[in-house]
């Protein structure tokens, strides 16, 4: 038998296997009182105030990084970080530098869409095999424009590789396959992938655009499947945890150009959504996801 090389977020606490929900930093760009993109301070207290457990952003520059440190342990925020490898020997210093300080996770968009087939599996296991090495936890995001980019191949890759842990962010699926209609086909796809799943990225797409406004309450016909697609990889998570494991569940609202906009040929771009607003909604929605998980779990 081989002994598996994945590592999971575990904070050896004793506690049952539990959801931290996060707040992308990313997601914060341009977000501000309406005259001010507040500041870095302002949006810490922000997301905690809001509830979120932990960020999700880039390893700080060398001269932010004491206030990063002093900001995170004020507001008691866990830390994952997205990284950009074309190779092994890319991750290796990330890793470093990600242990150094502390970081919960690492989050991987493996470059670029132009790998495929045996090279793209070949890469995919020298990082997974890299991470496990430094006993880092390291998750693959499907994302578009990535080794990741084709659903069909990405199923391909978690069935050579049984160590991969995905990022599900099934949003990239949904607009790159332009899926309007019936689910049909797909259904068994993504449930291959929802059987990885150790991170979770939450933005909806309507197969025409890859993120769009939800609705105050997330009444958008897109959110049920969605929001059925969330707790199935929420129910995979939980029947292969243990004790202190952790699952990140990231709501990642992009700024423009992800988000729409009335005018996108000029520099005051106005945003016809609600950003912040919207990313409580989707977590409120991410909470449901999860006692809904739990209760199909342990009954």
């Amino acid at each position: 038998m081989i002994e598996s090389t994945y590592h999971p977020i575990n904070d050896r606490s004793g506690a049952s296997p539990k959801i931290s929900i996060q707040q992308s930093w990313w997601g914060m760009n341009g977000l501000g009182n309406g005259q001010r993109e507040w500041t870095m301070e302002e949006k810490f207290e922000k997301i905690a105030e809001a509830g979120f457990t932990g960020i999700l952003g880039a390893l700080p520059q060398p001269h932010e990084a004491a206030q990063w440190r002093k900001l995170l342990d004020q507001y008691n925020l866990s830390f994952g970080i997205t990284s950009f490898p074309y190779k092994r020997e890319d991750l290796i210093p990330i890793l470093k530098h990600a242990k150094d300080f502390g970081v919960q996770y690492i989050n991987s968009q493996v470059m670029d869409s132009f790998v495929i087939d045996e090279e793209a599996v070949t890469l995919l296991k020298e990082l997974t095999e890299e991470a496990a090495a430094q006993g880092v936890p390291y998750f693959v995001e499907t994302h578009r424009g990535r080794v990741t980019q084709d659903l069909l191949r990405t199923v391909e890759y978690v069935k050579a590789i049984p160590d991969l842990r995905l990022t599900i962010d099934l949003s990239h699926y949904v607009v790159a396959g332009e899926m309007v209609g019936s689910l049909e086909k797909v259904e068994p796809l993504f449930d291959s992938l929802l059987r990885r799943t150790s991170s979770i990225h939450a933005r909806v797409s309507n197969g025409e655009q890859v993120q769009v406004d939800i609705g105050p309450n997330g009444e958008h016909p897109m959110v049920p499947s969605f929001m059925r697609w969330w707790i199935q990889g929420i129910t995979y998570w939980l029947q292969q945890a243990k004790t202190s494991d952790i699952l990140p569940f990231v709501i990642e609202l992009g700024p423009p150009s992800y988000s729409i906009t009335t005018n996108n040929f000029h520099s005051n771009k106005q945003e016809i959504s609600d950003r912040w607003q919207q990313a409580l909604v989707l977590k409120s929605i991410a909470e449901k996801a999860w006692h809904q998980a739990q209760a199909q779990s342990f009954n």
